[in-house]
C-alpha cells in the first residue's frame, strides 16, 4: 500500500474530493511504476501492455479521484456510469440562440442534453474489475494501486475470452484483441482505433510525471507489430463509411445526418431545422474550428444532432470512451452552434462528450482522435493550427452588447489546450524576451490549479453547481488581477458584470482569465508579474522566472491610428451598409461595450473581409437568400479579452510587437 492510506482516501472520496499528498521524487519513481509491475505479474499481463493501455486512458493520471466524461476513474479508467446517473438532477435550462443571427427570430437551445443512455457494458467496467480483483468499487475509484490491479484483471479476462496467450512474459503483439476490447468500443473501427493508438504508444515509449507526482516510464518497443487478427474474435459491428464522409481514414467515423426539414405544418419556409445549406469554401472561406463540450453524453448528443425540432446543430460529435465520431453536417453547410452568425458561417463545430464545470476529465483517446480530425480538416480547408483559428466555444464573442453576457464558456478551464496542440503537432515555443512585446499563455497544466468554485458534484457532473471549492486539478486558465499581487481584485469584464465589480472564481465566470495558447500584448513587467492589455485595461498575471505561466513571444499588434482616442470593437465582421443589395436587409454594425483606447495594443490574429451570409428560408425562396454579401471594409481579428473580437482595419495601425 502506498503512503496514501486507504482509509484517508475513502474518507476524502466520500466528501467528494480525493486529496493526494505530494511524494518525493524517489518515492514517485518507485511506487506507481511498481504498482504496474506488480499488477502485471499478478494477473499475467505484459507490463508494457498494461502501461500503454493506461496511458491511452488517462496518461497515468489519477485526476483527483474524479470521473472522466464517460464515468471512468483512476489511471485505468474503470467506468462507473451507474454512480453518476444515480445522482443526476434535471439539467439546468440556460438556453440561448445557437444561430446568433439577430435578423431571425431567436430560438432557445439549452446547452445540455437530456438523454444520458450510455452503453451499459462499456460504461460499467468497475463491476467486473471488482469481482476479478477482489477490490471494492470504492477502492477502485479512489486508490490508484487498486485501480491498476482492477485494470490488469480486466485485461486478463478479455484475453482469456478470446483464448489468447496469457502471462506477463507473453508477446505484447498477441494482446491486440484484449486491448481493443478494453476500449469499451461497440464497433470494430473504434476498437481498432484505440488499439492502434496503444500500440503506437508501445512503439514510441513514454515518460512523464503524473498529476500526483509520480514518474512513470514505458520503454519503447520500436519494431513491435501487433497481430490484429485477434480483434476479429469479438465480431464487432463494422461502420459504413459512405462516399463523402469528411473524416480521416484512421478514426472511427459514421454518418448520422442532421435533419433538414420544415417544422410545424410546413407552411412557413422560415421555420425549419436543423442547419443552413451553404457552399463553403467556394462561396465563403472557412476560418475556424470551434471546440465544444456537449454538456452531456454521446448518445443523447447524437440524437439531438438528428432532431429537426432542436434549434442547434454542429458538424461532429465525439465519444469519450473510445473516440468514436459521428458526422452530422457537411463542411459546406452552416451549423447553428457558436451563438454568433458571423462565426457560424465561417466555422466547423465539434462537440465532445463531456462537462465543462465539473472538470470531469477528457480521455487521452478522445484528445488524440479530436486532434486527428482537426488536423485533417485544417489541412483540407487551409485553416492555421493556432489559437486564433482553433478556438473554444468560450472564445466566441457576443454579436451585440446585450448578447455578451449569455455567451458560452465551454470547453472550460479544464480542457488541456497545450497537450491538444502537441497532438496537433503545433506546440508553442517562446521566441525572445519581454522586449519582443507579446506573451503566449502557457501554464504547466498539471501544477496550475486555480481555486475555482461552484462545480456540480462529482456524482452528477451535468447537474446544478454547489457552493464551495471545486476539486483541485490542472487547468489551462491563468487568473488575471487588477494589480500585481495575489490578493488584488480580479479584472472586471463589463459584458459579464456591467456594474464594474470584479469577476469571480466561479468556474463558469471566465471574464478574468487568459487561456493557454492565447497571445496578448505586454503592457508592463514588474518583478514576477506581467501585465497584458485585456478588455481595455492592464491585467496582471503571475509569471515568475523558472515557473512561467506565459512564454515571451513575437508577432504583430494593432493600435488605434494616431489622433484616435478610442475605436469601436465588434463581435462580428459585417459589411458597411452600402455593400448590401436591395434584396438583402442591412445588418447594422453593433459596437460592443468595451473600449479600445490610444496607447493600448492587441495581438493580431488575422485580417478578414467583411461578410454576411444571408440564409433565412428552407428552400432559398427569400430574396437574396443563400448569398454572401461582401463589403469594402476589412477587419482585424484581435485577442481583446478571453474572446476574440474585431476592429475596422481603417481604425488601426498594424506593427511589429517589439518595443
Amino acid at each position: 500500500m502506498s503512503r496514501y492510506t486507504r482509509n484517508s482516501l475513502l474518507a476524502a472520496a466520500l466528501a467528494g474530493v480525493v486529496v493526494l499528498t505530494p511524494v518525493s521524487p524517489a518515492q514517485a519513481v518507485d511506487e506507481r511504476q511498481e504498482a504496474y509491475a506488480r499488477a502485471a505479474a499478478e494477473f499475467g499481463v505484459p507490463e508494457s501492455v498494461l502501461l500503454a493501455v493506461s496511458y491511452l486512458e488517462s496518461r497515468w493520471d489519477v485526476n483527483a479521484g474524479t470521473p472522466s466524461t464517460s464515468g471512468g476513474f483512476g489511471p485505468m479508467h474503470l467506468t462507473d456510469a451507474a454512480l453518476l446517473s444515480a445522482g443526476r438532477d434535471a439539467l439546468p435550462d440556460h438556453g440561448d440562440d445557437r444561430r446568433g443571427d439577430d435578423s431571425r427570430a431567436s430560438e432557445q437551445a439549452p446547452h445540455g442534453v437530456p438523454d444520458n443512455g450510455p452503453p451499459a457494458a462499456a460504461l460499467q467496467t468497475i463491476d467486473p474489475a471488482s469481482a476479478l480483483s477482489g477490490e471494492s468499487k470504492q477502492a477502485l475509484r479512489s486508490d490508484p494501486a487498486a485501480n491498476i490491479r482492477g485494470g490488469a484483471a480486466l485485461l486478463r479476462r478479455y484475453q482469456e475470452e478470446i483464448q489468447g496467450p496469457v502471462g506477463s512474459a507473453t508477446d505484447p503483439a498477441a494482446w491486440y484483441g484484449a486491448v481493443a476490447r478494453y476500449s469499451g468500443a461497440e464497433t470494430h473501427d473504434a476498437a481498432a482505433g484505440f488499439a492502434d493508438e496503444v500500440y503506437a504508444t508501445l512503439r514510441a515509449g513514454a515518460n512523464r510525471t503524473t498529476d500526483d507526482g509520480h514518474t512513470v516510464t514505458l520503454r519503447a518497443h520500436g519494431n513491435l507489430a501487433p497481430d490484429r487478427g485477434w480483434l476479429d474474435r469479438w465480431r464487432l459491428r463494422k461502420l459504413e463509411r459512405p462516399d463523402g464522409l469528411e473524416c480521416p481514414v484512421d478514426i472511427a467515423c459514421e454518418w448520422l445526418p442532421a435533419a433538414y426539414a420544415l417544422r410545424g405544418n410546413g407552411s412557413n419556409p422560415g421555420n425549419y431545422g436543423q442547419y443552413d445549406k451553404g457552399n463553403r469554401p467556394q462561396q465563403q472561406r472557412i476560418e475556424y474550428i470551434v471546440i465544444h463540450d456537449a454538456e452531456g453524453y454521446y448518445t443523447g448528443t447524437t440524437r439531438l444532432g438528428q432532431d429537426v425540432n432542436w434549434p442547434a446543430s454542429w458538424h461532429y460529435t465525439m465519444r469519450s470512451v473510445d473516440g468514436q465520431t459521428a458526422q452530422h453536417i457537411k463542411a459546406k453547410d452552416v451549423g447553428w452552434h457558436a451563438g454568433n452568425w458571423y462565426l457560424n458561417a465561417k466555422a466547423v463545430g465539434i462537440e465532445h462528450e463531456g462537462f465543462a464545470a465539473q472538470g470531469t476529465w477528457y480521455t487521452e483517446i478522445m484528445y488524440r482522435t479530436s486532434a486527428k480530425l482537426v488536423r485533417h480538416l485544417a489541412f483540407a480547408l487551409g485553416i492555421p493550427l493556432d489559437r486564433q483559428h482553433i478556438i473554444g466555444h468560450d472564445n466566441i464573442p457576443g454579436i451585440t452588447p446585450a448578447r455578451v453576457g449569455g455567451m458560452h464558456w465551454d470547453p472550460g478551464p479544464y480542457w488541456n489546450w497545450a497537450h491538444y496542440f502537441e497532438l496537433l503537432r503545433a506546440p508553442w515555443h517562446g521566441t525572445g524576451t519581454h522586449h519582443t512585446g507579446l506573451v503566449t499563455i502557457n501554464p504547466d497544466f498539471t501544477t496550475n490549479r486555480p481555486a475555482f468554485t461552484h462545480c456540480p458534484p462529482a456524482s452528477n457532473p451535468g447537474g446544478l453547481p454547489i457552493p464551495g471549492p471545486c476539486p483541485s486539478r490542472g487547468s489551462s486558465s491563468v487568473i488575471l488581477r487588477q494589480d500585481p499581487a495575489h490578493d488584488a481584485p480580479l479584472i472586471n469584464d463589463l459584458g459579464i458584470r456591467p456594474d464594474g465589480t470584479p469577476n469571480t472564481m466561479n468556474v463558469k465566470d471566465h471574464g478574468a482569465r487568459a487561456s493557454a495558447g492565447q497571445k496578448f500584448a505586454i503592457a508592463e513587467v514588474r518583478g514576477e508579474w506581467t501585465a497584458i492589455w485585456y478588455l481595455g485595461r492592464k491585467a496582471w498575471l503571475h509569471n515568475p522566472p523558472g515557473a512561467r505561466n506565459a512564454l515571451w513571444s513575437f508577432g504583430f499588434v494593432a493600435r488605434p491610428k494616431e489622433g484616435r482616442a478610442t475605436i469601436p470593437v465588434y463581435g462580428r465582421a459585417y459589411p458597411e451598409q452600402a455593400a448590401y443589395p436591395a434584396n438583402v436587409p442591412y445588418q447594422p454594425l453593433a459596437p460592443l461595450q468595451y473600449t479600445f483606447a490610444a496607447g493600448q495594443r492587441y495581438v493580431v490574429g488575422d485580417i478578414l473581409p467583411s461578410e454576411y451570409y444571408r440564409a433565412v428560408t428552407f428552400d432559398g425562396s427569400s430574396p437574396g437568400d443563400r448569398t454572401v454579401v461582401e463589403g469594402e471594409m476589412r477587419y482585424v481579428q484581435i485577442q481583446f479579452g478571453h474572446r476574440i473580437m474585431y476592429v475596422n482595419l481603417d481604425d488601426v495601425d498594424i506593427l511589429p510587437s517589439i518595443f
